[in-house]
């Protein structure tokens, strides 16, 4: 009872927890227990029971603690810790080693001397693995990871086979390195070297996991023993990756541009040893470590939603992170707060720590603050295990603890696999500059390879030439890989998730520019909207949201004047009839941020969420939730999303377009530049709201000008629509091409209520998109300014033009930015045969929105800019001072001379 009370008290009985409060306040105060349990009890307790709880203290010290005081450093000293686990600091001595204590049951003993209970809390707390899970708020989860610890003190027994392949890994991974060493003197290739144990650690995984049913596995890691991994666990052969360091061309499309072997990712199909045949996903990553994290997020959940029934054992994501990184870097915590969270979950995340002890140049103290690199861990009550990488075995065994504990309970489970770097950051890097000491140690420290090989010499398992005939053999098979790779002209580059996307082209400008058929039955669409505006006549909802769902009833049937909300929701339903997915996330993407959406409605009595899309009698079905407070993460996941389900359409909301810059190194790594570095598709959506309404420096630009600056060679699609028709045949153009982009819509805030940007049910239904949309209210033989502008901009154009009577001005909307629609844009000014000056208007500021890449690219006629001056905020904080700047803006449209 006194063991249970100190896990979690709350459990225990109120008046046998005041009974303990006292004992602890006892022991703690360094006063007499005997005392103060007599002051407590009114009775003497016999001091053999009063020892057996100093015993249980002593137990539950090595469960907190003992992860402080073990064997896990393979080239330092550990740091010094007090209170140590010194029996006198529980009020016990080494005269009670012999005496036999009830407390030994706890850990599977039964009755038993002291010295036999301290040498298993030693070898299971303090050997070379260290378990932190004592801060863990589940008294199921506790129990199982005691017993399981318990079993064979922590320690892994295999036979003689099963070590002789643990050694056959061992040697894979450092001839590997060697072998490259020498034939590719100062290149880089981040060995793996003083973390081997990874690769045993790896393929154990797979193969345990395999057992215990897991069809896939997706991984994420940054550079450090990547191409190890990848040859030595994914089977990528050793010819390939040899033709990426003799920099060969790759046997690719002339724009294919690469990247850096290290970055690359794979997929690969493995038969396991126990006739397994499991999927095994790499996920490319660039020098931003963790950056993949989320991506491995949303490639798993994806293949849980759409492949594997929603089965999350099924699939094992595996992050391996870099000591410096995993502590440094905040989109690890971000990630590691999806972990149970409805839309993210995906059964448990194994994290491993790839530990070198120093960071490029960094050493761990100037690293972080908190004892461990794995604290970020406890965040979400994840156990954490610290192991020796020079024990094999103990990595192995916590690998396997990892696996049954994420099986059994579908949570992450983080591995700090603590060893060093053998060289500096990179094999040309000096690493003694900055850590002398450290790497004097490492120079006289042996491989773990030969260090195993003696352990198992001396027990008999292998003879004295065992290991260098193996790696010879090994070497051998490298030498025929380097010879056959050398013959080759070129190197093929094999595109990752490929199964996933048979029947998908690389799509160029002239495809993105072509008319694409998104039309739709009317019935089937007056269908649709018939489900999606009535809601369920037994539920009750608040008169407000009736209200809302009975005038987009009305609209649809009686007024014909369908809102933005509307035209997008029937996109969606549309798609979702044709056999299509629909995923969004984002910060209150549910209700919208703006109120226009419902898309989830909950009842008034109870708060049951009703999606009515997935009511409808469809083949698709809408998956929307709202994120956490994130956009990193968030667009990593579901970036991640798109890349593994290019038939579901993934969408990301930001809450106003300018938090999209939280997500900037997605924007720069992935979004914009992974189908040109890797040859990876992705159809991700991102719905940025964007306009100026003066609402502040900070909710007003999504920052256009970034987006355009990263396009070019048809990487992805940027949009500014202007009505919800165009809008719906947008979204279902995305899923109606043949290959994927990215797409960026930069979407309105007031317009999703103006009165005048409304479409017809049959614009939606025999419609298409319209990449420009020209002015159709003017006499073109009358005008002579034609200006071009883009999104909720052009609103505030025509008012001001009704409200002066002009009839020389046409205002053409562009709603297509890039690729920018240039033959469609020279047939519209050529039909305007008295114009004599061509304006590009923005609401933005001069150095910022789209006017710099028009510059670059409407240079068939000479363009008059008018816009906001140039500041550095994007819109002033005072609504005043922006209305005051918005209108000079609009009087310099309509005459030169206010610019």
């Amino acid at each position: 009872m006194y063991d249970k009370y100190l896990q979690y008290p709350d459990s225990v009985e109120a008046s046998w927890r005041a009974f303990f409060q006292g004992f602890d306040f006892g022991i703690e105060s360094g006063g007499s227990v005997e005392e103060a349990f007599g002051s407590a009890t009114g009775t003497e307790i016999p001091q053999k029971v009063l020892n057996e709880f100093k015993v249980i203290k002593l137990i539950d010290g090595y469960r907190t603690r003992g992860h402080l005081f073990t064997k896990t450093n393979p080239v330092r000293e550990r740091r010094k810790y007090a209170p140590t686990l010194a029996l006198e600091n529980f009020g016990l001595s080494e005269v009670d080693l012999q005496t036999e204590f009830e407390a030994g049951s706890i850990l599977g003993l039964g009755k038993n001397t002291l010295a036999e209970i301290v040498k298993h809390l030693e070898a299971i707390y303090c050997d070379s693995i260290g378990i932190e899970y004592m801060y863990i708020r589940n008294p199921d989860e506790i129990k199982w990871i005691q017993d399981w610890l318990n079993k064979n003190d922590n320690h892994a027994n295999f036979s003689a086979d099963q070590k002789k392949h643990l050694l056959g890994k061992l040697n894979q991974a450092l001839s590997f390195e060697t072998f490259l060493h020498s034939k590719y003197v100062g290149q880089k290739r981040f060995s793996i070297e003083g973390v081997d144990a990874l690769i045993p650690g790896l393929d154990s995984l797979m193969e345990n996991g395999a057992e215990k049913g897991i069809e896939q596995f997706v991984v994420g890691m940054a550079h450090r023993g990547r191409l190890n991994v990848l040859t030595n666990i994914f089977g990528k052969a050793p010819e390939k990756i040899f033709s990426e360091f003799d920099s060969k061309e790759y046997d690719e499309a002339e724009l294919f541009d690469g990247d850096v072997k290290y970055h690359m990712g794979w997929t690969s199909f493995r038969e396991t040893d126990g006739g397994k045949k499991v999927r095994m996903d790499l996920a490319p990553n660039p020098s931003h470590l963790e950056t993949v994290n989320a991506v491995v997020g949303g490639i798993a959940r994806a293949k849980i939603d759409n492949q594997l029934g929603g089965d999350e054992k099924k699939i094992l994501p595996i992050l391996i992170h870099g000591d410096a990184a995993i502590a440094g870097q905040g989109v690890v915590y971000e990630f590691i707060q999806m972990a149970q969270l409805e839309g993210y979950r995906t059964g448990g995340t194994i994290h491993v720590v790839a530990n070198n002890q120093v960071g490029f140049t960094t050493n761990y103290l100037d690293a972080r603050s908190s004892t461990y690199c794995t604290d970020v861990g406890k965040v979400t009550l994840s156990p954490v295990l610290h192991v020796n990488a020079d024990d094999v075995e103990a990595v192995c065994h916590a690998f396997s603890f990892a696996l049954d504990f994420r099986m059994k309970f579908g949570r992450d489970v983080f591995i700090d696999v603590l060893g060093y770097r053998k060289y500096g950051h990179n094999e040309g890097d000096e690493p003694r500059f900055t850590q002398p000491q450290l790497y004097k140690a490492i120079s006289k420290h042996e491989n773990p390879r030969d260090l195993y090989g003696k352990k198992l010499f001396k027990d008999g398992v292998i003879d004295e030439g065992y290991i260098k005939k193996i790696e010879v053999a090994y070497k051998e098979d490298l030498e025929n890989d380097l010879e056959a790779s050398r013959k080759k002209d070129k190197t093929v580059i094999t595109e990752i998730l490929a199964d996933d996307w048979d029947g998908y082209t690389l799509g160029k400008k002239e495809d993105i520019l072509t008319k694409m058929d998104t039309t739709f039955p009317q019935k089937k669409l007056d269908v649709l909207a018939e489900g999606i505006t009535k809601l369920p006549k037994d539920k009750k909802f608040i008169r407000k949201i009736e209200r809302i769902i009975a005038d987009r009833n009305t609209r649809y049937t009686e007024g014909n004047n369908l809102d933005w909300a509307m035209g997008e929701l029937l996109a969606y339903a549309t798609l979702m009839e044709e056999g299509f997915n629909v995923r969004m996330t984002g910060q209150d993407v549910e209700r919208g941020t703006f109120s226009h959406r419902h898309a989830t409605i909950k009842t008034d009595d109870d708060a049951e969420e009703i999606n009515l899309h997935n009511n409808l009698d469809v083949d698709g079905h809408m998956y929307i939730y709202n994120s956490l407070l994130s956009e990193y993460a968030v667009v990593g996941f579901d970036y991640g999303y798109a890349m593994a389900t290019p038939k579901t359409l993934t969408i990301w909301e930001a809450q106003f377009g300018d938090f999209s810059n939280g997500a900037q190194i997605m924007l720069d790594q992935y979004i914009s530049a992974a189908e040109s570095k890797w040859k990876t598709q992705n159809g991700l959506v991102m719905l940025l709201p964007h306009g100026y309404e003066g609402q502040g420096s900070e909710h007003s630009s999504a920052r256009m000008e970034r987006y355009l600056q990263l396009c070019s060679r048809d990487n992805m699609i940027m949009a500014d629509v202007t009505t919800p028709a165009n809008f719906f045949h947008l979204l279902r153009r995305q899923m109606k091409w043949n290959f994927r982009k990215p797409l960026v819509v930069f979407t309105p805030k007031s317009l999703l209520r103006h009165p005048k940007v409304v479409s017809t049910k049959e614009e939606l239904a025999t419609g298409h998109f319209q990449e420009t949309i020209d002015d159709t209210q003017v006499n073109k033989k009358k005008v002579t300014s034609l200006v071009f502008c883009t999104g909720k901009f052009y609103y505030d154009l025509i008012e001001r033009r009704e409200e002066n009577g002009r009839d020389d001005v046409a205002i053409v909307r562009i709603e297509q930015l890039f690729p920018l629609p240039v033959e469609q844009l020279k047939e519209i000014i050529k039909s305007y045969p008295k114009a004599k000056e061509y304006v590009w208007a923005q609401e933005e500021p001069r150095n910022m929105g789209a006017l710099s890449f028009m510059l670059m690219n409407f240079d068939f006629v000479k363009l008059r800019m008018a816009s906001r001056r140039v500041y550095s905020s994007p819109a002033a904080g005072s609504s005043t001072r922006s209305k005051a700047r918005h209108k000079k803006v609009i009087d310099s449209v309509f005459d030169a001379t206010l610019e």
